[in-house]
């Protein structure tokens, strides 16, 4: 009988484990390398997909089924008395903050092995190919300007890129496993970092032939700690480059970078530059400018939205210009470009909307208001401002506020982490609503909505953030 009572309740204690891990995140722990969460905008009304139980936490759960059947076994087995059975499952459910940790310190070592054998395997696979590989880094703008790049450049060559937003060692590995061919001539990747060492890791696994720098800000200065950190670790690429690196020169950052690094280079996107953009024209259905490219002056016409997104094409053309391509393939493949999702993604409807709920910064969100100014009619913004800035989260999302009162007509403004700063910026200049959650989110709109608006989603903060 003891064995049945410590199933079950090895059962609760998982049940209650997961309720504790999803509550608290455990960050210390990397929790968000078990939870993957897929963004996704369900048209108007911003709804989530839930939750995907990978392999790696379903080895965990199982894990800590177990670890929770032994102890009881243990417990109802060894020690005859139930009220000191009972005292001690009442125990075990109170610390079962700290004991939700034992199954990952448990599994640490084996889920290492299995990503080394993963990495193994995708370098192994990297020696069979004759493809140079890419590698973009930077604050923001990256997955852009890779689908920009793989777009341009699959107008004469064979390529393979990363999906989405795929910027860690096991999503890269899981690209060159799943989607890289031997008869590929480029493989594109977008390198993301965290911590100083994380684009090092990075450039060993894959072997970097071509560099992308894209702007750089204060993006992650919670776990950089500062923006020079940042731009070291950014810098990493560079070091592990082994050809040409190109420099989107919107940013200090990626300008210090461009004159720190002494080897083959290029710095575009700046007046008289390599590349760079000039005569731009753009509304609400795309953009018209002239490319300049090594000294040539090349007419281009694209349904992608703002002038950020002008700067990537810039960026990517400029790569494909020195990979090689034709100056006939690269305008053509700009006239083709696809929007990228969450990116200012424009969706059409009874009401116009612009989905750039991906990521937020400063530098982007005007971007996106500035896309918004070009619509007609009633103009709403729906955002929860922008976090891990550290210290400077407050006075940035008070900027924030105060952009979007120049633009919107109404400010739905999502979640309390920077509600007050937000008011701050924006009251009194524009009407704001409050909605705590999604639910409440898409009642608002519901009833605010009507045919010719334009909605701006700015940004989408995961659960963890309230």
């Amino acid at each position: 009988m003891f064995v049945l009572y410590a199933f079950l309740i090895a059962i609760l204690i998982l049940f209650v484990s997961c309720i504790y891990i999803k509550t608290f995140q455990l960050e210390n722990y990397r929790v968000d390398n078990y939870w993957h969460k897929v963004k996704k905008l369900d048209f108007a009304f911003g709804k989530k997909t839930p939750l995907v139980f990978t392999n790696r936490i379903k080895r965990l759960f199982v894990c800590t089924f177990l670890l929770n059947f032994v102890v009881f076994v243990f417990f109802f087995g060894v020690i005859p008395s139930f009220w000191v059975n009972f005292v001690l499952v009442i125990l075990f459910v109170l610390f079962l903050p700290f004991w939700a940790i034992v199954p990952f310190l448990i599994m640490m070592p084996i889920e290492k092995q299995i990503r080394q054998n993963f990495v193994n395997k995708a370098k192994n696979k990297l020696k069979k190919c004759s493809c140079k590989t890419i590698a973009i880094t930077g604050s923001f703008g990256k997955t852009s300007t890779k689908e920009i790049l793989y777009q341009i450049l699959s107008e004469e060559f064979d390529v393979c890129a990363s999906p989405k937003s795929f910027n860690t060692p096991m999503g890269i590995c899981k690209t060159i496993l799943e989607n890289l061919k031997e008869t590929d001539d480029f493989l594109i990747v977008e390198f993301g970092a965290r911590r100083k060492g994380d684009i090092e890791q990075l450039c060993k696994l894959v072997g970097v032939d071509f560099g992308i720098i894209t702007p750089l800000g204060n993006c992650h200065l919670e776990t950089f700690g500062s923006l020079e950190n940042l731009q070291n670790t950014k810098y990493e690429l560079c070091e592990g480059a082994k050809d040409v690196v190109v420099f989107n020169g919107k940013s200090e950052g990626s300008k210090k970078l461009f004159n720190r690094y002494p080897r083959k280079k290029y710095l575009v996107c700046e007046e008289n530059s390599f590349a760079y953009a000039k005569g731009i024209k753009f509304d609400g259905s795309g953009s018209e400018f002239t490319l300049v490219l090594d000294g040539k002056e090349l007419f281009c016409k694209t349904s992608l939205l703002g002038k950020a997104n002008i700067d990537n094409i810039v960026v990517a053309s400029a790569m494909a210009h020195l990979l090689g391509e034709s100056d006939f393939d690269i305008v053509r493949a700009i006239e083709k470009l696809k929007q990228t999702s969450h990116r200012l993604q424009l969706i059409k409807g009874f009401v116009s909307v612009i989905d750039d709920s991906y990521n937020s910064n400063l530098s982007g969100f005007k971007e996106a208001l500035s896309v918004l100014a070009t619509f007609e009619g009633r103009k709403i913004v729906v955002s929860p401002g922008i976090v891990e800035l550290g210290k400077s989260q407050f006075d940035t999302n008070v900027v924030a506020g105060q952009e979007v009162s120049k633009v919107a007509d109404v400010f739905v403004l999502m979640n309390e982490v920077n509600k007050k700063a937000l008011m701050q910026g924006a009251e009194g200049k524009c009407k704001i609503i409050c909605a705590k959650t999604r639910d409440e989110q898409k009642t608002i709109l519901k009833s605010l909505l009507k045919v010719g608006d334009t909605v701006l989603f700015e940004n989408d903060l995961p659960d963890n953030f309230r």
